[in-house]
């Protein structure tokens, strides 16, 4: 029987049409209300797999506005009761259910604090919606599997679209508009030998840079939450800097790699740790050592990296039927988490 996790992933090119379509003047104002405010800097306020979204919209924003973008922790708010002074900032909140205590604490407290808000949420009316002035319906449509897929997609696709809006990036504008049709693709790429590799393997690393480096996280994150198996997700960099000191032969390594300015460096990675004797494996042509996974080229470098958590979600969720678990319901996880 298919799972709803699969068919959510199968969902992902229709959702992501549906979003651009049903909020294109929620998305347009948000992008327009950037351009007016002229933010010295924003935050991002978020969990979960919706912190590995704001974490790419951070790479995205720094990279293509030009601004500094901070995660700042919710209990600020809901423990400590302490505000930050914002009126020159942004906050950007994410939250597929809109109604987690301590997200819509830090965001009402933002509001108060100067900020221009802007929520991305599956759930309008929310708590979160209606303590922001720019409230998104990212529109992923009912989500049933515990793992969200669909919605951290177009969590992130809609920061894009926010981003290409205030800098009136018509490149970008251009992949977003073309993107549904490429994740099409994506979702019938198989990651086949990679499952056939990874064998009896109780850990891994999951690498990426940038944007990429987001895609990592919540790979990562996947792995625990649907396979129960450890899985940790580093920069290409940074793994060298300790981390490197447990690969030994056969260790898994999986590298999401973008056709960006970080490819020539995170492919030299993945191929050095192959060469120490690691199970590499990375989203791009011309490695040397390090084996290739298949993947979609968007025309855009943001894009590119976005989808390359397509297929991999098609694998996590092939991966942890065969090693006998339910990704729709791991054990000790909820749909929606509320915390303080």
């Amino acid at each position: 029987m298919t799972t709803h996790m699969r068919n959510e992933i199968d969902e992902i090119p229709d959702a992501a049409a549906r979003l651009l379509q049903e909020s294109a003047a929620s998305l347009k104002e948000a992008g327009q209300a950037l351009r007016a405010k002229d933010p010295a800097f924003l935050i991002t306020i978020a969990r979960g797999s919706s912190d590995h979204a704001a974490h790419f919209i951070k790479y995205a924003i720094e990279q293509q506005a030009g601004r500094a973008v901070a995660s700042i922790g919710p209990s600020l708010a809901s423990i400590y009761n302490k505000s930050l002074k914002l009126d020159q900032a942004a906050a950007i909140s994410i939250s597929q259910s809109g109604k987690s205590p301590d997200i819509v604490a830090l965001a009402q407290s933002a509001a108060k604090s100067g900020a221009l808000t802007i929520a991305l949420t599956n759930t309008l009316p929310s708590p979160l919606s209606e303590a922001s002035a720019h409230p998104i319906n990212i529109n992923a449509g009912p989500e049933l599997a515990v793992a969200a897929t669909k919605s951290f997609f177009n969590s992130v696709l809609a920061g894009l679209a926010i981003i290409a809006g205030w800098t009136a990036d018509a490149e970008l504008q251009r992949s977003i508009s073309a993107l549904p049709e490429k994740l099409r693709q994506a979702t019938r790429l198989n990651w086949q030998e990679l499952a056939d590799e990874l064998g009896e393997a109780e850990s891994l690393y999951m690498l990426g840079r940038g944007p990429s480096l987001a895609i990592a996280s919540e790979a990562a994150l996947k792995f625990k939450e649907t396979s129960e198996m450890h899985a940790e997700a580093y920069s290409s960099a940074e793994v060298l800097h300790g981390p490197v000191a447990l690969v030994d032969r056969r260790f898994p390594v999986i590298t999401f790699a973008a056709r960006d300015a970080a490819l020539a460096s995170v492919r030299e990675t993945a191929d050095g740790l192959a060469a120490k004797g690691a199970l590499a494996f990375i989203t791009a042509d011309g490695a040397t050592s390090a084996r290739r996974l298949p993947f979609v080229e968007t025309g855009h470098p943001l894009t590119d990296s976005l989808a390359l958590i397509i297929p991999f979600y098609g694998f996590v969720e092939a991966w942890s039927r065969s090693r006998g678990f339910n990704p729709d319901a791991p054990p000790a996880l909820k749909k929606v988490t509320e915390t303080r």
